[in-house]
């Protein structure tokens, strides 16, 4: 029970002087916070996308490992547009690249016994 209290002191400690320091930090070095003070509006200067036409190139990226016919599931990349997708980018090679990224040829997604 000491040793909690003690460690409940040092913690008190820690914070009670780190935290002024962590604040003047961010107040010296004109750092502001990514949201701002209007998190609803977007930050003048900010880079905006004026338009997006996926090619060829793109979904067959996107489709990497997947056999024909497409599954409906994927329909969604139709709608995609230039938004941030998992979907379309490596993900962990060895046992875990079930879409073949790495590889060329397919896996077994079977346990080797490990």
């Amino acid at each position: 029970m000491n040793q909690k209290l003690e460690h409940a002191a040092l913690l008190a400690a820690t914070l009670i002087l780190a935290l002024p320091n962590m604040a003047q930090a961010v107040e010296s070095s004109g750092a502001s916070f990514v949201a701002g003070l209007v998190p609803h509006q977007r930050p003048a200067g900010a880079p905006a996308i004026s338009g997006f036409t996926p090619d060829a190139a793109w979904r067959a990226r996107a489709l990497t490992g997947v056999s024909a016919p497409v599954p409906a599931s994927l329909r969604f990349l139709d709608d995609q547009g230039a938004w941030y997708t998992p979907f379309n980018h490596p993900g962990g090679p060895g046992y875990y690249d079930l879409r073949q990224w790495f590889s060329g040829a397919p896996q077994s997604t079977v346990k080797q016994g490990r």
